[in-house]
């Protein structure tokens, strides 16, 4: 599967936005790979365990960039594209997965609106590079060379700690282009199962 596309085809995506937010206007910050672990907790400092958190996302988000402009500089950096999901279901997943991530936000359907590129990538990825272990440098490029060409983790089969690991995949989408919000209605990131 290509997993780049560089094309005017109108295209669904799905994303988690701040109430009121427009598409594609969102704050940078909160729409980056890092947004949602720069900020302290509410009231207070960050622990060590949020210092930690912030450190293994930085690290992965690195490494990742690191290994795209070496061998796929032609896609979109994570650290420059909107993140965007392939699909509702893996909007929902992701929420599933990390519900403090989408904690008050609204899934919004979007619809792709003249010339754009987007990668679709599983980011089941960064969960693995976040797990608290030691990745050799080969190791890593490995998992970034799987994240780049678009491999999800279930057709890699992984372990952790001698165990074998396994995560749905959640396809992420990068992309550079505009967007326009469709009339889907809004799911809330509030509780499960509720709008």
């Amino acid at each position: 599967m290509d997993n780049l596309i560089k094309d005017t085809v109108t295209l669904e995506l799905s994303c988690w936005l701040e109430p009121g937010a427009d598409i594609p206007g969102w704050d940078i910050l909160k729409g980056s790979p890092f947004g949602a672990t720069l900020a302290a907790p509410e009231g207070g400092e960050p622990t060590p365990g949020d210092q930690l958190i912030t450190v293994q996302n930085y690290f992965a988000e690195y490494h990742l960039e690191y290994f795209r402009q070496r061998r796929y500089n032609h896609f979109p950096s994570r650290l420059h594209a909107l993140l965007l999901f392939a699909t509702r279901t893996d909007a929902m997943t992701f929420r599933a997965k990390h519900p403090q991530r989408v904690f008050g936000k609204n899934l919004l359907c979007a619809k792709t609106k003249g010339a754009y590129i987007c990668s679709f990538h599983d980011a089941s990825w960064l969960d693995y590079l976040r797990l608290p272990h030691s990745l050799s440098l080969s190791a890593l490029d490995e998992v970034a060379e799987y994240y780049w060409s678009g491999k999800t983790v279930e057709e890699v089969g992984l372990t952790f700690m001698n165990e074998r690991w396994v995560e749905p995949p959640v396809i992420e989408a990068l992309y550079q282009g505009t967007l326009e919000t469709t009339a889907d209605p809004n799911q809330s990131g509030w509780l499960p199962g509720f709008r």
